[in-house]
């Protein structure tokens, strides 16, 4: 997954800006990216702070590495049925 170029307090306060009154064009302007984009970082950071959003990327990668290890998981027991040829 590409790692976004903004942090999450820069898209925080994007959010902000344009909440405040800015017109969504000119937010997207200033910043380089697209109306697309910013509507899409809108439904994802809309209504947090600073905080919640470090808190939602860490459980986010918290669930990746459960997601791999679940997976890893899965994988080591049918290799394991494989070998002993309980297919």
């Amino acid at each position: 997954m590409r790692k976004s170029r903004f942090t999450e307090a820069q898209i925080i306060g994007m959010i902000k800006e344009q909440e405040a009154g800015m017109a969504t064009a000119e937010v997207c302007r200033r910043h380089g990216l697209s109306p697309a984009t910013f509507y899409k970082l809108k439904a994802k950071y809309g209504g947090m702070e600073v905080s919640e959003a470090g808190r939602l990327k860490a459980l986010e990668d918290e669930n990746a590495k459960l997601k791999r290890l679940l997976a890893d998981t899965m994988l080591d027991n049918v290799v394991l049925k494989d070998l002993l040829g309980k297919n």
